[in-house]
């Protein structure tokens, strides 16, 4: 092309001034697109990395661009293609700069927010694993603390069971001491004191049908001391009378029995224990296996001595504050018995003189006996002194129908005191109701 332009022509004249312009804009259009290639070429190094066709076009516009310059300085006639080519370049450059740079712009934002997602993402999970790591050392301090608790537990625990060791190790070691002195007291005779329960306590007012507003008394004793004939007196009955308590020689009264007293006037419920000292009931069990500890007064009878047994009733009385009265009964078969002794005979025609004289002097060897004998087992048994009342059934029988016999003894005495006692008991019941209202 360029051997066309130069035959049979004149060398080329030199260049005008509107073709150094347009050379000097070449320049710069060509410098132009150096800088916007490099541009694009180190965003697109820098932003993406991975549009290798559009880098390899941009190398090749570029050294396009270079080689149209390098041709426009060595061949003027080639500066009008090269300015087409290099403007062509150019435009094709920009046309390549812009795309890339719109294509980097585009995935820098789509990269800048998936970073963003990604730093929110991030920012989530850190907040997360901040509250989780807040909730587990909240837990961590809650477990420890309950961990300190429960060793505390558990200390005070093995605290209290060494406390409980070394108790149940001295309560053995009582137990032992106070077995091997029970079986002491047993061979010397000397019966273990037991202690109702409260159980046991109402089970045994249930049992007697206690009441409140009754005077609940219990004659006891020895099995054959004549109990349930003195309870007959008491209410005025003869022991064949309708509503009597049995009697006989051997041991009738095998169950508690329970007898209201005929006279309205007097509230009173009289109470028939099984006899102490029997086969089915040993004396030192006798107090609590009839359940004497739940009334409001006890009569303790015998007929012939004085016994173990009478003071193991009297004993357990003082225990439990129970108000006691100490009776022999069948006074007029043993003064009898003293006079036989005197020589008295019923068959004999002895002057009504004498036989008054043997009685008195009978009567009285008789209450002399009981009394000295019952204060000296009284005392042998540490106990302190206490009436004894002698008494006999028909003579007690005729106080309770309001005659006079004429051999009573303590008759009378005993029966006033048992009223008495009965109506300071009931004094003393309205003055502690009294008290109970006012305070309320």
């Amino acid at each position: 092309m360029g051997g066309l332009f130069s035959r049979g022509r004149p060398e080329a004249p030199s260049p005008s001034l509107v073709d150094i312009e347009a050379r000097q804009r070449a320049e710069e259009a060509a410098a132009q697109a150096r800088e916007d290639a490099a541009a694009a070429r180190a965003q697109i190094a820098e932003l993406i990395k991975s549009n290798q066709d559009s880098q390899q076009k941009f190398m090749e516009a570029q050294q396009a661009s270079l080689q149209a310059a390098a041709d426009s300085q060595a061949q003027t006639h080639k500066e009008m293609m090269a300015m087409v080519q290099a403007e062509r370049a150019s435009n094709e450059a920009r046309l390549l700069a812009e795309a890339a740079a719109r294509t980097a712009s585009a995935e820098a934002k789509q990269r800048a927010a998936e970073a963003e997602e990604e730093r929110k993402r991030t920012a989530a999970v850190q907040e997360e694993a901040k509250r989780d790591a807040q909730a587990a050392q909240e837990q961590a301090k809650k477990l420890q603390e309950a961990a300190n608790e429960e060793k505390k537990k558990a200390t005070a625990a093995q605290e209290a069971a060494n406390e409980s060791k070394k108790v149940a190790e001295e309560q053995v070691k009582a137990a032992n001491s106070a077995k091997k002195e029970a079986e002491r007291k047993l061979k010397e005779g000397i019966q273990p004191v037991v202690t109702p329960t409260p159980a046991e306590v109402s089970a045994a007012k249930r049992k007697v049908q206690y009441r409140e507003d009754l005077f609940h008394f219990a004659v006891a004793g020895v099995a054959g001391g004549g109990k349930s004939s003195l309870i007959n007196a008491f209410r005025g009955l003869r022991n064949k009378d309708a509503g009597s308590a049995a009697t006989g020689v051997t041991e009738t009264t095998l169950a508690m029995a329970r007898y209201a007293s005929p006279n309205a006037e007097y509230p009173y419920v009289w109470y028939d224990i099984p006899g102490a000292g029997t086969l089915k009931i040993p004396d030192w069990q006798y107090f609590n296996a009839q359940g004497l500890y739940v009334f409001d007064c006890i009569i303790v009878l015998f007929d012939n001595r004085f016994t173990m047994t009478d003071i193991a009733i009297l004993t357990n009385c003082k225990r439990f504050k129970i108000p006691t009265y100490i009776v022999r009964s069948k006074a007029d078969q043993h003064i009898r018995n003293i006079m036989k002794d005197m020589g008295y005979d019923s068959d004999d025609d002895e002057s009504e003189d004498q036989k008054k004289k043997l009685y008195q002097a009978a009567r009285q060897q008789f209450i002399q006996q009981t009394r000295q004998s019952v204060k000296e087992n009284l005392e042998n048994a540490n106990m302190p002194d206490q009436r004894v009342y002698i008494v006999s059934n028909e003579p007690m029988l005729g106080v309770m129908k309001e005659k006079r016999p004429k051999k009573v003894i303590d008759e009378i005495e005993l029966l006033n005191d048992l009223i008495g006692e009965a109506q300071t008991r009931r004094a003393r019941r309205d003055a502690d109701a009294a008290t109970v209202v006012k305070e309320k």
